[in-house]
């Protein structure tokens, strides 16, 4: 394939190339960026490399065995570069694999294009963290609305780029923003079916029950690689949070707005207490990480809600670049253990 060919071929993400990919081959080119070469060996000893690609919303592995025109190219591959890989895709053996493919680097325009994400997704979060800034400023309570103020204030860059998790549910970066600004709106609709909930501790519960994970799943300030981080590793996302919102508080009583909060009722100790509980028993249960069950309505609402935008998020991937085993029948995803059916359309009248 010439190289005016491919620069002719359509860019699209991995995402868009998994729902369209089979074993026909398909045309196609997409910017991605390295984030892990690995060399290995077959089982009769020949080496090949593992070669983990992802872009804003997906990764992929190719595989460059020693006899592929590729393979001295990809040993010179380091993590964090931006390629292009042109040439005819197909769902091989091993997932999404090209064929008769060329690789070059990026320039730095491209780079960029790259880190801004797919349009359609940087728009979606774009959009999901404007309502949670309007959620925010939403609340009464003066606490809660200053804590929350100055997380946002503070770690909003870095809250942007954080993904949900490391894989299963919103795993890509910004998946945090996303994940949080759906539960705002599912615990907002809760919340008006049940008004003997505290709305403000709602808001204040959802935004930092995962807080701790930017420092635990955040994405390097410019590429799509989540590296690790001790004091994640060795203390976990809730610990982390604890201490965050502790010191966070700790530090708003030093202020001079705090001396007027001495009268209100609920006392400050208290909004602080029910805060931490919420971070504390948002898994739900000790097998999940918990080190306190549920023990208040808003902490068991927000376990739930907190439950439900990852399980339909997952369902929403599975639909969309699962493998249909029949018509209607999608394969199993990890960590559901049964295979899946499509959803019942709306009827339309």
């Amino acid at each position: 394939m010439e190289d005016t060919t491919a620069s002719d071929l359509d860019l699209i993400t991995i995402t868009q190339l998994r729902q369209v990919a089979n074993q026909t081959p398909q045309p196609y080119r997409l910017h991605l960026q390295v984030e892990s070469r690995i060399e290995k060996a077959t089982s009769s000893g020949s080496p090949f490399y593992e070669v983990k690609l992802v872009d804003a919303g997906d990764s992929f592995v190719w595989r460059v065995f020693d006899n592929h025109p590729l393979f001295q190219d990809a040993a010179k591959l380091t993590r964090n570069t931006f390629i292009q890989l042109a040439g005819q895709w197909v769902e091989g053996k091993y997932g999404l694999e090209p064929r008769q493919v060329q690789m070059r680097a990026l320039a730095e325009d491209e780079s960029s294009t790259l880190l801004l994400g797919d349009p359609d997704l940087a728009a979606r979060q774009q959009a999901d963290y404007a309502d949670i800034v309007a959620f925010v400023e939403s609340i009464r309570d003066p606490r809660l609305l200053k804590l929350c103020s100055a997380f946002l204030e503070r770690h909003g860059e870095r809250f942007r780029r954080t993904g949900a998790a490391r894989r299963n549910h919103h795993a890509r970066r910004g998946g945090l923003v996303e994940h949080v600004a759906q539960m705002m709106r599912c615990a907002m609709a809760i919340a008006g079916v049940y008004p003997a909930l505290n709305r403000d501790l709602m808001i204040a519960g959802v935004l930092f029950h995962d807080c701790g994970k930017l420092w635990e799943n955040a994405y390097a300030e410019s590429g799509f690689t989540m590296p690790y981080n001790l004091t994640a590793e060795m203390l976990g996302h809730i610990p982390l949070g604890l201490e965050l919102v502790n010191k966070m508080w700790r530090d708003l009583l030093d202020t001079p707005a705090a001396a007027e909060w001495t009268l209100l009722e609920p006392a400050s100790e208290t909004v602080r207490l029910h805060l931490l509980h919420l971070i504390a028993a948002h898994h739900g249960t000790h097998e999940f990480g918990s080190p306190v069950l549920p023990k208040t309505p808003e902490a068991i609402a927000l376990h739930h809600v907190d439950n439900i935008d990852a399980k339909l998020e997952m369902f929403r991937r599975a639909y969309e670049t699962g493998k249909e085993l029949a018509p209607g029948i999608i394969e199993k995803f990890m960590p559901w253990p049964v295979n899946i059916v499509a959803p019942l359309p709306a009827v339309n009248l």
